[in-house]
């Protein structure tokens, strides 16, 4: 049984931890455990709770209705504002909901949900990340186990692959492609899959390299046929500071465009003639959305 702290608690479901207290004091539907030392935890079954209160909460019903409903009352409230267009906060909470208790076939069910209401794009980009960063977020302070990151992300990748089949693939022809790819030592794929889903969306030329890679071992073949490389970095363990990880890739090759995005890439601090940081979402749909004409 894990623990989870009022913090954790406020991050994960929107509420801060004042009104927290405040309803634990005026109503009875739940209560934290203290340890010896006095401070307020949650187990898997509060949280479980409160992310169903959350959920109401945010769509409008008053906290005094929620505090007055049964479990079953509470279960039936959320089927019936499911049934209705909800707030994204709400869609991020549903996710919660079921990865932390590693419910598969209510994670694909809800966040199917979300892609029929949004749309792939804008699915991934406004819910599936939101609720990975609050996931992330816990695993940083030891509170969730990774196993549980890795289950949802798992199923947010299976999703964009499955759509990324649907596309028709990259008419590459005479057109310098894009080489999509995390350098050494960065393993996140799940930006990436995303990446590749928008570009091909966008008819840009692509070739998805994946995660991980050393560009010293890539064939010639490959290089003539690039463009620009892109690259997406979250975490830089290439023992490189971010300027000099993109001081190589330009100087190696000089007659490429270099596109870098990912939270790493806020670190940069120097300029180099042949690249391009793309440091925002906005950023990096402006490029794409501008297609490959552009």
């Amino acid at each position: 049984m894990q623990r989870f702290t009022i913090r954790d608690v406020e991050n994960l479901c929107n509420i801060k931890a004042h009104t927290l207290r405040i309803w634990e004091q005026r109503f009875s539907f739940f209560r934290s455990k203290r340890k010896e030392s006095q401070h307020r935890y949650f187990d898997n079954d509060d949280l479980q709770l409160l992310l169903q209160v959350a959920y109401l909460y945010h769509g409008g019903m008053k906290i005094s209705q929620i505090a007055a409903l049964t479990e079953a009352g509470r279960v039936a409230a959320i089927g019936a504002q499911r049934g209705k267009e909800t707030a994204e906060e709400q869609e991020v909470l549903a996710l919660l909901e079921a990865g932390v208790a590693f419910d598969e076939g209510r994670f694909r069910e809800r966040f199917d949900l979300s892609v029929r209401r949004h749309g792939l794009e804008l699915a991934v980009l406004r819910i599936a990340f939101p609720y990975l960063q609050r996931v992330g977020l816990l695993w940083m302070t030891n509170h969730i186990i990774p196993a549980q990151e890795h289950f949802s992300s798992y199923l947010v990748q299976h999703r964009i692959i499955a759509e990324t089949e649907t596309l028709p693939p990259p008419e590459l022809g005479n057109t310098p492609a894009i080489l999509l790819f995390t350098p050494r030592d960065e393993h996140h794929e799940l930006p990436l899959l995303y990446l590749n889903y928008l570009l091909r969306k966008y008819r840009w030329p692509v070739i998805y390299l994946g995660p991980n890679v050393d560009l010293r071992t890539l064939p010639d073949a490959i290089i003539e046929r690039t463009g620009t490389l892109y690259m997406h970095l979250i975490t830089n363990l290439s023992g490189l500071s971010i300027d000099d990880l993109l001081e190589s890739l330009c100087s190696r090759f000089p007659g490429k465009r270099i596109l870098a995005s990912g939270s790493a890439v806020l670190h940069a601090q120097r300029s180099f003639l042949n690249a391009q940081l793309l440091r925002t979402d906005k950023e990096i749909l402006r490029f794409i959305h501008a297609g490959p004409g552009a």
